[in-house]
């Protein structure tokens, strides 16, 4: 259920959804979504108990598994219609995601994790200004990450530390959505608040939706819309 109810140019839509629906190999039930429709620079809170399947919608909406049945359109593109390679080539241009376990290449820097979206996609590097190694120390500074962590292997970093760097290769390049799974689960309240004020406020700037899942309800009053996924979905 969201916040508030607007109508919505269907141009402007970042993420629209109709009668998702997806079945993990070996199990009866599916699990069954609500709709969404989330404009351009509107930021979506998804909240719910575990098992409700709010990891799952995030990687249906980032394009990693096709859902069972129903419509996905990101910025406009039918997502369905894509085969994995177009829907993984889709994702390194367009969006951002933070994974709860971050994903993190073990035997790369910090800078270097945090670049390696602009290495993926030529889009993702050109928005970075003025080149993608500078981009990348201004995310992690203002994500403080101390200086002398950031040619260091992700590896020697803390739990907070690594999710912070996770924080910032989602946010490199300025895609138009962010996707992000528990983002704050590993921080304390400074750079929990520190990271939620960057995030929406990069977001703001450059117009650009996120969709943000958190069991912290306190957090929800940052969002525009929420939608909370319940037992029987």
């Amino acid at each position: 259920m969201s916040t508030h109810t607007i109508q919505k140019s269907p141009e402007a839509l970042a993420i629209a959804t109709h009668q998702l629906r997806f079945r993990w190999p070996g199990q009866n039930k599916s699990l069954i979504f609500p709709d969404i429709q989330l404009q351009q620079g509107e930021h979506l809170f998804l909240h719910g108990p575990s098992g409700t399947g709010k990891s799952t919608l995030l990687s249906i909406l980032a394009g990693m598994m096709p859902p069972e049945t129903g419509s996905l359109q990101m910025l406009n593109q039918n997502l369905g219609s894509l085969k994995a390679s177009a829907r993984n080539k889709f994702r390194a241009d367009h969006m951002g995601v933070i994974f709860q376990q971050f994903n993190l290449v073990p035997y790369l820097s910090a800078l270097a994790n945090v670049a390696l979206p602009c290495r993926l996609s030529a889009r993702r590097q050109r928005n970075t200004q003025p080149d993608t190694d500078t981009a990348g120390a201004t995310l992690l500074q203002q994500l403080a990450i101390p200086e002398n962590l950031w040619h260091r292997k992700v590896t020697e970093m803390s739990i907070g530390q690594q999710q912070r760097v996770a924080a910032a290769r989602a946010l490199i390049g300025t895609p138009e959505i962010i996707l992000a799974d528990e983002p704050t689960s590993a921080l304390d309240t400074d750079n929990r608040d520190r990271f939620l004020d960057l995030l929406l406020t990069l977001a703001e700037q450059n117009q650009c939706s996120v969709v943000f899942v958190s069991h912290d309800r306190g957090l929800a009053s940052h969002f525009h819309q929420q939608l909370t996924l319940g037992s029987d979905t």
